[in-house]
């Protein structure tokens, strides 16, 4: 379903730190750069030359990396992850 894209829907939820607009903040700058992955391959870039395609389809992950590593310090998850909701009358 996620095309293999499973670990960047969990990167933009701790990105919007669980916060739903916060959130979909974060899916539409990572869908930014795995567009932008495919809209720069094969473009010949002034001074670089054209880019391996093997570098290029690094982005999505590199961002993901690099974005994991400034905010998972300081995100908190909440205090009912994982814990089963049992309805009370």
């Amino acid at each position: 379903m996620s095309a293999g894209n499973g670990f960047l829907a969990l990167t933009a939820l701790v990105f919007g730190n669980w916060r739903p607009l916060q959130t979909a903040a974060g899916c539409l700058m990572f869908g930014f750069f795995a567009a932008l992955q495919i809209q720069i391959e094969g473009v010949a870039f002034p001074g670089i030359g054209t880019i391996p395609g093997s570098l290029i389809q690094m982005l999505p992950y590199v961002v993901t990396v690099i974005v994991l590593a400034g905010v998972m310090a300081k995100s908190v998850a909440p205090k009912a992850l994982g814990k089963p909701f049992i309805k009370s009358r």
